[in-house]
């Protein structure tokens, strides 16, 4: 499979009143087909968030975003356009970030967490030296990242719930 350059191709989701971001690193192959966030069927993101808000797994893009509403949660990526092999986190090169300064300034985002070692590695590099605001990387949800059970997802993810 051939490098290819890629752009995000959709917007944040969040709200005025996002208490919490939670970054990608940037969207898999299916979730840029599908136009949203964790679009593959295999992603563990949607149902992990449904168990620790306990509520309903939403399925359309539609319960997606009202999902994020509810709980008062912005989802975005650290990435607006780069260089990768297919869904291949490994593979990204020639970053460019988002503006993620941008989404906090219009709102009450006070927590930013890191779906991912790469999402955590690239904030640090391209974007916390301009926001100055911290995150906090937890495992990832991807299907590539199988060696951590369900169970330690929801272990190290709970502590989302904390914040207020």
């Amino acid at each position: 499979m051939n490098e290819t350059h890629q752009v995000h191709e959709f917007e944040p989701e969040y709200e005025k009143d996002s208490k919490i971001l939670i970054l990608g690193s940037f969207p898999s192959v299916k979730s840029r087909e599908v136009k949203f966030y964790y679009g593959h069927p295999k992603n563990r993101f949607w149902k992990l968030l449904a168990a620790l808000y306990d509520d309903h797994k939403p399925q359309t893009i539609e319960e997606k975003k009202m999902f994020l509403k509810a709980h008062k949660i912005a989802l975005w990526d650290v990435i607006e356009s780069c260089d990768i092999i297919g869904s291949s986190d490994s593979s990204i090169r020639n970053v460019v970030p988002n503006d993620i300064a941008e989404v906090l300034a219009q709102t009450n985002i006070n927590k930013i967490y890191a779906n991912g070692k790469t999402a955590e590695k690239l904030y640090k590099k391209y974007i916390e030296p301009v926001t100055r605001q911290e995150i906090t990387g937890l495992p990832s949800t991807s299907p590539a990242n199988a060696a951590c059970s369900f169970e330690r997802l929801m272990e190290v993810w709970k502590q989302i719930l904390t914040v207020e």
